[in-house]
């Protein structure tokens, strides 16, 4: 059975392709490397999850731990708006240099799951460093899966994100609630004024 690299995100994500390249008999091994996700009781939520998941099934996770936080906002403090080239690059990067440096030929990219992902920027950005680093990137659009992987990941009972990863993805995530409170203290401070 021929094993691929699988950069891995979250647990929930991985159960969108897990079986569909195990059906094709590739076994993937979970590469935990993700210096976006922010803050660290976030970061370490979700690595905890996929680590106690993945001997369940099986599946060996190798782990780059590397909490990313300053790094990550040096690199994007500049153009916050479209942090997520820097982010799925630096990631893809990170996963194919690493298969070419333990002797994996391929890797590939739960990211490729997510409906709220630009797939074709992730596609790009592997197929860039795939070239860069002589490795194979295994392309898959595995986002008709993502629905009953999220499902399955619920009925697991595994810890569900509620945002992508970087703490700016966590504001947009909460903007509507970040402004019903601006406005509700808003209202306040003008009733006691007024």
């Amino acid at each position: 059975m021929e094993r691929v690299l699988l950069h891995t995100c979250c647990a929930p994500c991985s159960l969108s392709c897990i079986d569909p390249l195990r059906s094709e008999g590739i076994e993937p091994v979970a590469f935990w490397y993700n210096p976006n996700i922010h803050p660290w009781k976030e970061y370490q939520a979700r690595r905890d999850c996929l680590l106690a998941y993945a001997p369940t099934i099986g599946m060996e996770v190798r782990v780059q731990e590397d909490y990313g936080l300053k790094d990550f906002v040096r690199h994007v403090a500049g153009d916050i708006d479209h942090r997520c080239a820097y982010c799925y690059e630096h990631r893809l990067e990170g996963t194919a240099k690493y298969a070419a440096e333990h002797g994996f030929t391929a890797f590939t990219s739960t990211l490729l799951a997510s409906t709220y992902q630009n797939h074709e920027a992730i596609a790009a950005a592997a197929e860039m460093y795939a070239r860069q680093y002589g490795v194979e990137f295994l392309y898959r659009d595995f986002r008709s899966n993502f629905r009953a992987g999220n499902q399955r990941a619920r009925e697991l009972g595994f810890y569900m994100q509620k945002y992508c990863g970087c703490v700016f993805s966590e504001a947009d995530r909460y903007q509507k609630q970040i402004d019903r409170d601006r406005a509700k203290f808003d209202a306040e401070e003008a009733a006691r004024q007024g």
